[in-house]
């Protein structure tokens, strides 16, 4: 399978032996949304994305957010054209229009690698 596909990366859990696809999505740092707004994350992928799993990553802080494939489909704010959209402030002051849903960066906590790998990996 080539990265032409949607995956990027595939990883062996030793734990149950299974493995599983990975698509892997970066930021060089966050920039304005909309192009003047407040200072977000963004990444668009694919709903039709084959991989298991999709490793949001900002190079600037060396932060990896990973979930499933329904996480991003649960937590992105938009849904446009057949893509997910997730953002996230960087901000923590920034008020979000839509408060039904995660909008900073620290709200995304729990996607981070060192935190959901255990469930995911199973390890």
């Amino acid at each position: 399978m080539s990265t032409d596909t949607g995956v990027d990366l595939v990883a062996f859990s030793p734990k149950d032996g299974d493995a599983r696809t990975i698509q892997v999505k970066t930021n060089h740092r966050a920039k304005p949304g909309g192009g003047s707004g407040k200072a977000a994350l963004d990444w668009w992928l694919r709903e039709d994305s084959p991989a298991e799993l999709v490793a949001f990553v900002d190079l600037s802080s060396e932060h990896v957010w990973l979930m499933t494939h329904s996480e991003v489909s649960e937590v992105a704010q938009q849904h446009s054209g057949g893509r997910f959209h997730l953002y996230m402030y960087t901000d923590p002051t920034v008020k979000p229009r839509k408060k039904d849903r995660l909008s900073h960066q620290w709200e995304f906590e729990r996607f981070l690698l060192e935190n959901h790998v255990h469930n995911t990996f199973k390890i």
